[in-house]
């Protein structure tokens, strides 16, 4: 069969932009055709359609008149008859490439449920409802109902949109989702039934290591071999609740005193001068909340270090300056933050897992429920905060003890490789490709048997 994945860019760092590359590569080792279909292209080729770009200047225009605040428009249906005008070149484009290329199947990247690209979102709908012999696989990472942004739309006709148009139920549409909430929750709101396919890991590539490509990524940064970097791998974004991982990072740095003289578990010995580094490689999608970062980070005199532009889908020159992929990131690091308070899944979580390197973790809810079950090692940051979006806190006494936490199993080698190897083993098992691969090659399997 010839399959198009379709998201709102391809070729970037973000999760489901990762996510549609290995359900590609899945599908294609299985014999499939497959295709991009994007509004934007990064390191990989695509069939593009200009107004389904992530961050287009008509859709932002969109997007902060219906869910933030109503002033672009003289009234509320010249706002309505821009979605559905801009949803009906999408419409045109999408059906263009559907026809030339002769798709079997199209999987819808996360646009028939965040709410985010409401004309991307009308337009997918109306072209499955034009294509009846075409099936259409919702691949569903995020819901707008999770976001307070996109359940509280400033406008009323938006609701209706939202429920007629996002994870629709019709004849040749079917969806997946990627967590056991989702699931009960489309069924509850849309009475749908949904197949869970959780994110997924390449653990049987080559692990990555120092190399003659990546080797000098810590010079180039000025980092030391026996200072210690600690990773925040996910974009830049309040959901992320990156100051959490602020808060440890400077009781880290408040207690490495007490441990010059002593052997990392990489047997580096830790100087006086040996520094903390906290580094960020995402994409920085909030420059107000990366501005209060900043302050956080200069408040607790945090060595911090931006490294995004360096990074990339994967290796090569980027404006003539050598960029790194994003596994190159994790080679450089010894520990890994992930303290998001929602996430669809967690990528980072899976990469670190792979990389081999210890995870400090949020409990988000998700990860409460579908995978803590599988014992994962992991430096806990609890489940509950205070506070609002972009400034939240948890408590000091967690805080401290997943300082002291880390700092234990930074200076002890065989803690540090047991819970790695731990974590590794858990990842292969349960979120390879090979899981990966029997739940696709069913779901696909029988699309064409209902």
């Amino acid at each position: 069969m010839k399959i198009a994945l379709a998201h709102f860019r391809v070729g970037e760092t973000d999760g489901v932009s990762l996510e549609m590359d290995k359900w590609k590569y899945v599908l294609e080792k299985n014999g499939h055709e497959c295709i991009y279909i994007a509004g934007s292209e990064g390191t990989l080729k695509a069939h593009i359609i200009p107004q389904m770009h992530y961050q287009g200047e008509v859709n932002n225009k969109i997007v902060h008149n219906c869910y933030k605040e109503f002033v672009d428009y003289e009234n509320i249906e010249q706002l309505k008859k821009e979605i559905f005008e801009y949803a009906a070149k999408i419409e045109v484009e999408l059906s263009n490439i559907i026809s030339k290329e002769n798709i079997d199947i199209v999987v819808v990247n996360n646009i028939w449920s965040l709410g985010w690209h409401l004309p991307a979102g009308i337009a997918f709908t109306n072209v499955a409802k034009k294509h009846p012999k075409i099936k259409f696989v919702g691949h569903n990472h995020d819901f707008y109902w999770e976001r307070v942004l996109y359940s509280n739309p400033k406008v009323d006709f938006v609701r209706d949109i939202l429920e007629e148009y996002f994870v629709p139920n019709l004849e040749n549409t079917s969806h997946c989702v990627i967590n056991k909430i989702a699931q009960e929750q489309v069924l509850i709101r849309k009475g749908i039934e949904t197949v869970v396919v959780p994110n997924v890991f390449d653990f049987n590539q080559p692990v990555w290591r120092e190399d003659e490509y990546n080797g000098q990524l810590r010079n180039q940064l000025d980092i030391n071999k026996d200072d210690i970097v600690i990773l925040q791998a996910t974009r830049i974004t309040e959901r992320k609740a990156i100051e959490f991982g602020i808060e440890v990072v400077a009781k880290i740095n408040d207690l490495k005193k007490d441990y010059v003289g002593k052997t990392l578990y990489n047997g580096q010995i830790f100087k006086e001068d040996s520094k903390i580094y906290y580094v960020f490689a995402g994409l920085n999608e909030s420059a107000k909340y990366m501005q209060t970062l900043l302050s956080k980070m200069n408040q607790k005199n945090i060595t911090f270090k931006y490294i995004n532009e360096l990074v990339d889908h994967s290796r090569g020159l980027k404006d003539n300056q050598k960029v790194y992929s994003l596994w190159d990131t994790y080679v450089i690091s010894d520990f890994v933050t992930y303290p998001s308070i929602l996430e669809g899944w967690g990528n980072q979580l899976l990469e670190a897992m792979f990389a081999k390197k210890p995870l400090i973790v949020y409990e988000y809810p998700v990860f409460e429920k579908d995978l803590k079950s599988n014992k994962i090692e992991y430096i806990s940051l609890g489940n509950s905060y205070s506070g609002e979006e972009g400034d939240l806190k948890i408590s000091d006494e967690i805080v401290e003890k997943a300082s002291k936490e880390a700092l234990e199993i930074l200076f002890d080698k065989t803690l540090y490789d047991t819970q790695t190897t731990v974590n590794y083993e858990i990842g292969k098992k349960h979120y390879s490709y090979e899981a990966l691969e029997n739940i696709l090659i069913n779901k696909f399997r029988g699309i064409y048997n209902e």
